[in-house]
């Protein structure tokens, strides 16, 4: 099922970082040095919840079709109540798995995102629990 590493929330110190005032275009380019007064600090940015809320490094490719790939970053909320649809960190018989969560007549089924693996129907005797929504996907872009 795949594994995935589990890491706390450190909010102790803030990180700020400089950011554009204006949206970033992805058409014609701007000059976006002109604008870097703002600030943000990441942890306030992507983290709601800091009591509850994990990071997790992703390993596996059930997700890749999600543009979820290995070595990816989950921040991960478990203070959430998961919804129909949902990416999720859930336990299944002792085991962690990202999956969509896709509720159908009743049924909570396990949705992959690459069709090389099949949907995981949850029975009564499976030992099955939501450990957390995902929030945000941090992605390196360099040097992968």
């Amino acid at each position: 099922m795949g594994k995935i590493d589990l890491y706390t929330v450190q909010q102790e110190k803030e990180l700020l970082l400089p950011m554009a005032e204006e949206s970033i275009r992805a058409g014609f380019p701007s000059p976006a040095q002109d604008y870097m007064e703002l600030s943000i600090d990441l942890n306030r940015e992507l983290i709601a919840h800091p009591s509850s809320t994990f990071l997790g490094r992703v390993t596996g490719d059930s997700m890749v079709e999600a543009g979820v790939e290995a070595g990816d970053i989950l921040v991960i909320d478990k203070s959430l109540d998961p919804q129909n649809g949902d990416m999720a960190v859930c336990s299944i018989d002792g085991e962690f798995t990202l999956k969509f969560i896709h509720i159908q007549q009743g049924v909570v089924w396990l949705m992959p995102a690459n069709k090389n693996y099949a949907p995981i129907a949850i029975e009564q005797e499976n030992d099955f629990r939501v450990w957390g929504v995902v929030t945000y996907t941090i992605k390196k872009r360099r040097g992968k």
